[in-house]
């Protein structure tokens, strides 16, 4: 029988391959969520997808499993057709969306890193889906900026999600205001940032969470206050915020 610290190691090197960021404290609890409810229902090609990404060396920063599932669900729930992602990685969230979204829906997908898009657009391409989605590499900013210059698309994306650099959020969150619908949606991810939102001070962190994490408490003190929005944050992956615009 193996004893505490090999059953640890073997689950936190099981949470790693399948790209586990759950906030919750029992290990075993996030399992038995991913094994009932999302691994059964999960689309083939989103296990193909998430199966590529786990042998990346980057694959902390994928969309774990029960949020691509959520984000499915969301989708759906709100009919959302025209939409919007920033941060694609090797596009595990924009699987979910395009699975979730109709035949003549579209995604406006950005990210500065096109070789790791490319690893997953295989997958995407044989699910039959990858028409639906407009691939930009490069920074989000010069494309939003130029989207919001244009009238016509202010209010007109059902759906945004973010998963990006988190000293930009609130900078993304000024422009995509506009081009989100009213009763429209954004989605913030990361919000509560490896926990580390209630993280003391002189708490020990590693350097990239310690240095995004004031971005990370600055955005959401802002989306707490912000009059435009109404706001669901949830533990769910590394935090997610919700925001409805309500005006």
């Amino acid at each position: 029988m193996a004893n505490n610290g090999e059953q640890n190691q073997s689950e936190a090197g099981r949470h790693q391959e399948v790209g586990h960021k759950s906030l919750l404290q029992s290990d075993a609890l996030y399992q038995y969520i991913l094994e009932t409810s999302v691994y059964p229902r999960e689309h083939e090609a989103m296990k193909e997808l998430r199966e590529i990404t786990a042998k990346h060396p980057w694959n902390i920063m994928t969309t774990s499993a029960d949020e691509g599932q959520f984000l499915n669900m969301l989708l759906k729930l709100i009919n959302a057709k025209n939409t919007m992602e920033i941060g694609v990685y090797t596009g595990y969230s924009l699987l979910a969306t395009a699975l979730a979204i109709p035949e003549d829906g579209k995604i406006l997908a950005m990210d500065v890193n096109k070789e790791n898009y490319e690893l997953g657009l295989p997958v995407i391409k044989k699910a039959g889906v990858d028409h639906k989605i407009d691939f930009r590499e490069g920074p989000a900013l010069p494309v939003l900026d130029e989207l919001v210059k244009d009238e016509k698309n202010h209010g007109s994306y059902d759906f945004i999600f973010v998963d990006a650099d988190k000293d930009n959020y609130l900078n993304y969150h000024k422009r995509l205001i506009e081009l989100v619908k009213v009763g429209g949606v954004i989605g913030y991810d990361n919000t509560l940032w490896n926990g580390s939102v209630v993280a003391p001070p002189d708490a020990p962190l590693r350097k990239y969470v310690r240095y995004y994490r004031d971005f990370v408490l600055e955005l959401n003190k802002a989306l707490a206050v912000d009059p435009r929005i109404e706001i669901c944050m949830l533990p769910v992956g590394d935090g997610i915020t919700i925001c409805r615009r309500i005006k």
